[in-house]
């Protein structure tokens, strides 16, 4: 992938990733203002394909955007060029989504 194609999913990420904070944002006011505990939150998100679904495209949505952005930033910041940061990127998303996978399915899966 080159500087343009960085870009765009830069941009479609964060497309993504507003809708979907502001769910998150809505769903733990709820949550915090309905007094639930976190047995109540998991009881009603363990088995949910819905939440698996929404939390499991914030995780690919942060995964990519974060991994593009730390990208930008190690470039500028340590001279980091070709296939080193190349492998950077491709290392930040995946160990991104291994840790944003688990959590998902900790609080999704039964």
């Amino acid at each position: 992938m080159q500087g343009m194609g960085f870009y765009m999913a830069q941009r479609l990420s964060a497309m993504v990733m507003a809708p979907l904070v502001l769910g998150h944002i809505a769903v733990m006011i709820y949550a915090i203002q309905g007094g639930l505990s976190t047995a109540e939150v998991l009881e009603r998100t363990r088995g949910s394909l819905a939440w698996f679904a929404f939390y499991g495209s914030f995780v690919i949505a942060v995964s990519i955007h974060a991994a593009v952005g730390l990208r930008v930033i190690v470039s500028e910041m340590l001279k980091l060029r070709g296939v080193l940061l190349d492998l950077f990127t491709w290392g930040v998303m995946i160990v991104l989504l291994f840790m944003g996978a688990r959590a998902v399915s900790a609080v999704t899966m039964l």
